[in-house]
């Protein structure tokens, strides 16, 4: 089961992945509304095992403190090396710049390229896509790809904030995302789902 949320000022999606079999679960990208993401975690009945996060910047990060209080110690925190300081400076996760000035906990562990989570009998894989961030994630499963701000529809992450490189975001894209099945759903960072195909065909950042 995927369901996804826009939430706090920039509209980040936040998803809640879970096996509902087993009822564990997952959280990707709390940005904001840690409260309304736990009462929406207790209103499915789920069991979150992991708050996992495709990069670092504060919109996507900015509720894993009070979710991870909210849900208890158990429950880990996810994130690449590369974006992890991110979590620890205000600077680096942007919030500075804005006047918000988030500083969280350490992540619990590091996600690797290729690794694999369990979520339940389900299985999330770790896929490594930097350029929007030096740490920058996706999240594959069988229902489809956790893009974050890697891959949007019709569009591609920004690229002009420190760490960013588009060379490095294109290559990531074209090399590890674009071969998945035509038919594999894309949940991004911000706005509507789309799909691999639709991307390969209509996504002009990667038709030149």
């Amino acid at each position: 089961m995927i369901e996804g949320r826009a939430l706090g000022a920039l509209g980040a999606n936040c998803y809640l992945y879970a096996c509902m079999e087993s009822k564990k679960a997952a959280i990707i990208d709390p940005g904001a509304d840690g409260k309304k993401i736990y009462h929406w975690i207790l209103e499915k009945g789920l069991q979150v095992d992991y708050i996992l996060l495709t990069h670092g910047h504060v919109d996507h990060i900015g509720a894993v403190d009070e979710l991870k209080a909210l849900l208890g110690e158990d429950v880990l925190v996810g994130i690449h090396a590369g974006d992890a300081e991110m979590l620890t400076d205000a600077k680096k996760n942007l919030s500075s710049f804005v006047g918000s000035n988030v500083v969280l906990q350490s992540a619990d562990f590091l996600l690797q390229d290729g690794q694999e989570l369990s979520i339940g009998k389900q299985l999330l894989k770790v896929i490594s896509t930097p350029g929007h961030s030096p740490g920058c994630v996706c999240f594959l499963c069988t229902e489809g790809l956790f893009s974050g701000d890697t891959l949007f529809a019709g569009s591609i992450g920004r690229t002009d904030f420190p760490g960013g490189s588009l060379d490095q975001l294109l290559q990531g894209v074209k090399e590890k995302l674009l071969i998945l099945p035509e038919d594999t759903r894309v949940f991004p960072g911000h706005g509507e789902e789309t799909s691999i195909g639709e991307e390969k065909r209509d996504n002009p950042y990667l038709c030149k």
